[in-house]
């Protein structure tokens, strides 16, 4: 058995994985918004599990951002700033008196479905979150690649490509406002729609529209489409993935996959991809189950 927990920008979610698998626990609390009380919660809910099933378990932890290789603290976690340059895997090492894994939570996602989710059958595999930001996790047989700086898998901070800047009259020089995420994840789709649009939605809401054949919203999403599929045939030309994943409240609101997959190939070189896009199995819950697979053969 292992715990696993998953820290957000709202909830701490726990639970116990047997080792096959199966879930024997899970529970959730609300996130506090300071760092020592993060730890005291962990803390807790660790001593309470072990009470309860009377051993003591390992644990795994997942949350935003990345333990920096070079210095051990967080960075890259604008969501949970308050986790924000803290050394988060040592305290709790120290809090807890015993080991931590700790982890991305899109690597984490990513392991998950690797293991025994909707990519178990695949050697390399890619796990896209699509929600506020944009992120993503790699999984090469089953373990985690994180690479030498801690940053593999991170593909929503790549620059957007010269054809997506021409279609989006895009004329900064702000690298930040660049970056894919800040045309495709759900915050940017909201803050770009609403913009052009002079409207006060958020992203679910311009995907309804979408769906209901509203004009100003089709063409939007039609736009969406393409720099999606231009953003992922980047990661196929460098990593040729067996398998996407696609996690995340916008994937959730996805209903098209079949065609960006479509889309994708006239963006890939040879403009073939004989790889899979699929759903997940286990959702939401798929970042907490990763944190409960991690350990020393989980990560390299």
């Amino acid at each position: 058995m292992q715990i696993g927990i998953d820290v957000g920008a709202t909830k701490i979610e726990s639970v116990v994985l047997e080792d096959n698998g199966n879930e024997i626990h899970r529970s959730r609390t609300k996130c506090p918004k300071d760092y020592l009380t993060i730890i005291r919660t962990i803390k807790e809910i660790n001593e309470k599990l072990e009470r309860e099933f009377k051993e003591n378990l390992p644990i795994g932890v997942c949350h935003p951002g990345i333990h920096s290789p070079q210095n051990g603290l967080v960075k890259n976690a604008p969501n949970c700033f308050w986790l924000e340059k803290k050394p988060f895997q040592s305290d709790l090492k120290k809090a807890l008196e015993k080991e931590v894994f700790c982890e991305n939570d899109a690597n984490c996602f990513a392991l998950s479905e690797a293991i025994d989710g909707s990519g178990k059958h695949y050697k390399i595999v890619y796990g896209i979150i699509l929600g506020s930001g944009a992120g993503g996790g790699l999984v090469i047989d089953k373990q985690i690649v994180t690479g030498r700086n801690g940053v593999a898998g991170e593909w929503g901070h790549n620059q957007i490509s010269h054809l997506i800047a021409k279609r989006e009259n895009f004329d900064s020089t702000n690298l930040r406002e660049g970056e894919v995420e800040s045309f495709i994840s759900g915050l940017a789709l909201a803050k770009r729609f609403n913009k052009k649009n002079s409207k006060n939605l958020e992203a679910n809401e311009i995907f309804e529209l979408n769906r209901k054949h509203e004009l100003d919203a089709e063409r939007f999403i039609d736009n969406f489409k393409l720099n999606l599929s231009m953003s992922l045939a980047t990661i196929i030309n460098i990593l040729d993935p067996d398998a996407f994943v696609f996690g995340g409240g916008v994937s959730n609101e996805i209903d098209f996959l079949s065609e960006i997959e479509t889309l994708v190939k006239k963006y890939v070189i040879g403009k073939e991809y004989e790889g899979v896009f699929l759903k997940p199995k286990y959702g939401d819950a798929s970042g907490v189950r990763g944190a409960a697979r991690l350990g020393r053969k989980s990560v390299y």
